[in-house]
């Protein structure tokens, strides 16, 4: 097992170690910390995701955006482009389905999809970072081929923002030639 695999592996039994209160109560200080970022109160178009698989839980932060009269948007695999994310408007009344991985998502025919390079703030999971932008996903590479442009051509937007617990935090990823640094990471604890 490589470097990543083994990391990734060991990361997501941390995370899903928490208890319901744990996770309950990092979902509220993550909204606090993010509630301080003057470009979230800038924004009107951010993406989020719904959580699996111990993932911090971003719901507060969703419905705080909503009260804020913001667009919420959800990733949504992408029907034609392997290995890529569509990000369509996410309110309170969209019908909603599994993917194949088990997540939910906006349930097709799909209205009010906005183009990743549209977005002002994507807040997205991982599985672990370190403190110079580096980000350890799922595997899969569904979010550094959807913004593959921001490193291909030194884009400014979307601002990328990991969400992760604190306990995810490690000294130096790995990183390989296709991974798509992030512009920060907000955890329970604060950011980086």
């Amino acid at each position: 097992m490589d470097a990543r695999s083994a990391l990734r592996k060991s990361m997501r039994q941390k995370r899903k170690s928490l208890t319901p209160k744990q996770q309950a109560t990092a979902a509220l200080k993550l909204l606090a910390e993010i509630q301080k970022l003057p470009s979230i109160h800038k924004s009107k178009h951010l993406a989020l995701y719904l959580p699996n698989d111990g993932e911090l839980d971003p719901t507060p932060i969703i419905h705080w955006c909503w009260k804020m009269k913001k667009n919420v948007y959800l990733p949504v695999l992408h029907p034609l482009s392997h290995n890529r994310l569509w990000f369509v408007k996410y309110t309170p009344r969209t019908p909603m389905t599994r993917n194949i991985y088990g997540i939910l998502e906006p349930k097709a025919p799909y209205r009010f999809i906005r183009a990743a390079k549209m977005l002002d703030i994507v807040l997205l999971p991982l599985v672990a970072f370190d403190d110079k932008g580096g980000r350890l996903g799922m595997g899969g590479g569904y979010y550094d081929r959807t913004f593959n442009f921001i490193r291909q051509f030194n884009a400014q937007k979307p601002r990328l923002i990991g969400l992760a617990h604190h306990l995810q935090k490690v000294e130096q990823l790995p990183i390989e030639s296709w991974d798509v640094p992030l512009t920060a990471v907000a955890t329970d604890h604060g950011f980086y």
